[in-house]
């Protein structure tokens, strides 16, 4: 799947493929998030996808100008307006962590510091039946888990997401998307 070939939920004000590299400038406010905590509904963040359905993993390169709060850019999946999960690196208390959103009608939000840093990441996610699990790749090119969590099967969009919920103007970038047959079921190595 390339960027090309994927199309737009939201497009974002500014926006560029080239080759197997995708950037993107954020829109005013961009954001994806229901009711929990801040009583709101937002759906107005950028979602670039295409189709999915049964198992997958599908996995990107990111790299971004991280400045202000709430500040993303990562992957998500999506099958409705209810019910989605976005995972990537978020700006929060003045510095980036690794943010996983599953919203089940509802949104929850969980936060992992990296023990490294958090300008270029490749992240993964990855659909068995109705469990989702997140990872980011360490540094020695293994995987860290950040997340493993519930999400419906069946039919749905997968692709890339950027969101500036305090601002206009963030910047990431996207490069080497893939997504494909499911890595093995197998939780640790």
């Amino acid at each position: 799947m390339t960027f090309a070939n994927m199309t737009w939920l939201n497009p974002p004000p500014q926006s560029r493929i080239d080759g197997d590299s995708l950037t993107v400038v954020t829109g005013d406010r961009s954001d994806f998030w229901r009711k929990t905590h801040y009583g709101f509904i937002r759906n107005t963040g950028h979602f670039l996808h295409h189709p999915v359905s049964g198992d997958f993993s599908a996995e990107v390169t990111i790299t971004a100008q991280y400045e202000a709060l709430y500040d993303q850019a990562g992957l998500m999946l999506r099958i409705d307006d209810t019910r989605w999960v976005k995972a990537g690196i978020e700006m929060t208390d003045g510095q980036p962590f690794f943010s996983t959103v599953i919203t089940n009608d509802r949104s929850d939000w969980s936060i992992v510091a990296l023990p490294f840093e958090a300008h270029r990441i490749r992240l993964r996610l990855t659909r068995h039946a109705d469990a989702i699990r997140v990872q980011v790749q360490r540094q020695d090119g293994g995987w860290l888990m950040t997340r493993l969590g519930y999400l419906e099967g069946g039919a749905a969009q997968m692709g890339v997401m950027a969101c500036s919920p305090e601002r206009a103007g963030f910047f990431a970038s996207f490069h080497d998307y893939s997504c494909g047959p499911a890595i093995d079921r197998a939780l640790h190595d």
